[in-house]
């Protein structure tokens, strides 16, 4: 049985090429993809270049701890190195936001994700992408949830981007 599955995807080094090269690492491995709006933000936490960011939905019969590592090898392929300070440069970042409906710790993997409600380049791809999905965790659509938060502080804005095998 497959699961559906929300990505975040995160980049402000060579950002357009590595975001391709995951989402096409991600397309050969799933087939479809759907992608959000592609989003430019100013980097959180620290001094740094904007990211670009977006959120990306496939369907999967991948355990979470596989989908996990297969993540980690897309980004790993892509120049990511682990043990970087949280909030630093990033050559690809993917995390699984959501996991069909699971709550909690699943394969050292926490679902859904924090940063949903946290960020704005999390909540607003997401509720574009999905806005009547449920959170699994508190019930409610992400553009009920995308309406709530109070993301002032926190400049968005899409940006043209093209990926030559969105369907």
């Amino acid at each position: 049985m497959t699961q559906q599955v929300f990505l975040s995807f995160g980049s402000n080094i060579d950002r357009e090429n590595n975001i391709r090269g995951g989402l096409d690492a991600l397309a050969k491995q799933f087939g479809q993809v759907r992608l959000s709006p592609v989003y430019e933000s100013e980097s959180v936490g620290f001094d740094g270049e904007p990211f670009l960011n977006l959120v990306a939905e496939i369907h999967t019969r991948l355990s979470v701890g596989e989908l996990a590592q297969l993540l980690r090898d897309i980004e790993a392929d892509h120049g990511r190195r682990r043990g970087e300070k949280k909030f630093s440069s990033r050559t690809l970042d993917i995390d699984i936001l959501t996991y069909d409906d699971l709550v909690g710790e699943h394969d050292g993997v926490s679902l859904p994700r924090d940063e949903i409600l946290k960020h704005a380049f999390v909540l607003r791809p997401l509720a574009d992408l999905a806005p009547q999905q449920l959170h699994p965790q508190l019930k409610k659509s992400y553009a009920a949830l995308q309406q709530e938060k109070d993301f002032s502080d926190q400049r968005l804005w899409t940006v043209p981007f093209h990926w030559p095998t969105q369907t």
